[in-house]
């Protein structure tokens, strides 16, 4: 028996797509260390500052794009004024795009809610720079307005004006932020990361260096189950699930045909022989 390998293709795709289009809505316990952000953020006043920066490229994105709008669906859930920034340059347009269309969702107001100050290269400088004065890193922002005619900005100074930082990012930057920011000027961070660098950071969170950690599509859908949303977080780990479902249903599958195949054989040669 030999089964064509474009319908196993089409049966995976049928896992992915379907659970996207129809949602299936498939349990997912909520954990500590996301239930911990989401408690941060909570307790943050209502007009406080959140800087979030895009610190990853665009082929993570479908996996940190719902990780940035679950965070940003909480801070203007929460009157939480946004600026946002880049330090990958693949992010920028990436954030520019996702801070406004969320943005528009909650009929924010750029320049008094939000901001987005773009892309700054040499990371290092830029976090360090921060540190010091924000305008002085950022002259302008994203579109070229300067600095000082956006009201929001003009209320910031440095890091003493953030309440905190998230780094979204699927790499080593949030290291920057916490030997640059947290270390020297004391500046709270909260990693929201794709999933194969969550245990990368699980030391900072128990050094205290990082108050908290957001990772990968499950972290996603779990923080939406507690802003009370069925958003991409959780679409996805529809797909993600049904799709590993299906593929170990398949295995499973193959196995058995194997076996009864070599048993068949094992039979017909075990009669050929006593005749």
């Amino acid at each position: 028996m030999k089964l064509d390998r474009r319908i196993i293709f089409m049966i995976v795709a049928l896992a992915v797509v379907v659970p996207l289009l129809f949602p299936l809505g498939l349990p997912v316990a909520v954990t500590d260390e996301t239930r911990a952000v989401y408690e941060r953020l909570e307790r943050l006043e209502q007009g406080s500052v959140v800087m979030l920066s895009f610190d990853h490229e665009a082929s993570s994105l479908p996996e940190v794009r719902p990780l940035a709008e679950a965070i940003l669906n909480h801070c203007f859930r929460r009157n939480i004024r946004v600026v946002g920034l880049a330090l990958f340059a693949e992010g920028a347009a990436v954030g520019y795009d996702i801070l406004h269309d969320l943005a528009a969702r909650h009929d924010k107001q750029y320049g008094h809610d939000y901001a987005y100050l773009g892309y700054r290269p040499q990371y290092t400088a830029a976090i360090l720079g921060m540190g010091e004065s924000i305008r002085e890193v950022f002259p302008t922002d994203y579109d070229d307005t300067p600095y000082d005619d956006i009201p929001l900005l003009r209320e910031i100074r440095n890091y003493g004006d953030i309440g905190l930082v998230v780094s979204v990012a699927d790499g080593s930057l949030p290291t920057y932020w916490v030997e640059y920011a947290q270390a020297r000027y004391g500046q709270e961070i909260i990693a929201a990361l794709t999933a194969v660098m969550v245990t990368a950071y699980a030391p900072y969170v128990d050094a205290g260096q990082i108050s908290g950690v957001l990772g990968g599509l499950k972290g996603a859908a779990e923080y939406e189950i507690l802003l009370g949303r069925h958003a991409a977080g959780k679409r996805g780990m529809d797909a993600q699930s049904l799709a590993h479902l299906s593929i170990a249903v398949m295995i499973v599958i193959g196995n058995v045909v194997a076996f009864g195949l070599r048993r068949k054989n094992e039979t017909t040669e075990a009669g050929g022989h006593s005749s």
